[in-house]
């Protein structure tokens, strides 16, 4: 279906956003690192662990997913009877692609018998080759839930190494990270200390461990929202995706809420845009696919994460 709207007015996008959302029955969905305009037009904002909760609650014939591709994915496998789509299809995620079910395979032939946990952050093929899959909000609870003393834990090595400090296991990481979070540095938070010195500072557990020494929380992006409604500080200092800042100032415009690194944007996910979503409605396109005899195997895994909350 052609366009029947100009694409560089924002209001009539987001009435074309509302219209299509009616005709197709669907649900929309975005993370907390869209872009405001893209927030602004979704049922739903969230963390990873959140939007995989609605995605498989969700009552509506199409589910569009404004985020990068696993996570389209991780919706696609959770609502096997629904549309999934993604309104840009080269939205992916570096860390995800940092490794593959073949590495995972091979990485567990090293370890025999060691469960095998694996961050929502990657691929649904290499979901179907973990035991369990976590997010940032759950990592601790899930790492403690799987047997023996020793866990792997991929692809995020920071992540990874936040989590040991909450558990008594032994948690051995892939060596991937998050380009965002791995390029704040310790610096950036001394500099933006100096410059808000009355600031609290929250930072991402996929930031360097020297980042999360000086941070006052460590937080995933569903615990910044929670805490930023909470807290009695009037200035925070965010150590995450720059634009993070976006909700959080929509939602508490009384505190003042700066990036740690002026420069933490995601390029992927800053592919989706207002425009992309009305396209991805109007033509039914991109759709999310993943073969039955993977999807099968990760919805064991990630059901599984849904569970420990």
């Amino acid at each position: 279906m052609a366009s029947s709207v100009p694409t560089t007015n924002p209001e009539v996008l987001r009435e074309r956003v509302r219209t299509l959302k009616k005709e197709r029955r669907a649900l929309i969905l975005a993370h907390n690192y869209q872009v405001g305009e893209v927030q602004d037009a979704a049922d739903f904002v969230g963390d990873s662990l959140e939007l995989s909760r609605k995605a498989a609650s969700a009552d509506a014939d199409v589910i569009v997913f404004c985020g990068v591709h696993f996570m389209a994915e991780t919706a696609a496998i959770l609502s096997p009877g629904r549309i999934v789509l993604i309104p840009d299809p080269k939205a992916g995620c570096p860390m995800a692609d940092m490794i593959t079910a073949d590495d995972m395979i091979r990485w567990k032939a090293l370890y025999p018998g060691r469960a095998a946990v694996c961050y929502v952050n990657t691929s649904a093929a290499v979901k179907a080759e973990c035991d369990v899959c976590c997010t940032s909000a759950n990592s601790v609870k899930v790492v403690d839930s799987v047997p023996g003393p020793e866990v792997l834990f991929a692809p995020d090595k920071n992540l990874a190494a936040w989590t040991a400090t909450q558990t008594s296991k032994t948690i051995i990481p892939w060596d991937g990270y998050c380009r965002v979070h791995n390029n704040i540095r310790a610096e950036d938070i001394r500099s933006a200390r100096k410059k808000y010195p009355g600031a609290e500072v929250w930072a991402h557990p996929e930031c360097r461990p020297e980042v999360l020494a000086l941070a006052h929380r460590t937080l995933s992006t569903g615990g910044m929202v929670r805490e930023a409604r909470a807290t009695s500080a009037e200035e925070i200092i965010v150590a995450t995706e720059a634009t993070m800042i976006y909700r959080l100032a929509k939602e508490n415009p009384a505190k003042r809420f700066y990036p740690a690194h002026e420069m933490a944007f995601c390029a992927n996910m800053r592919k989706i845009t207002l425009a992309k979503l009305v396209a991805s409605l109007e033509s039914m396109t991109h759709r999310v696919v993943v073969p039955p005899d993977i999807a099968d195997r990760a919805r064991v895994a990630i059901e599984r994460m849904i569970q420990y909350g």
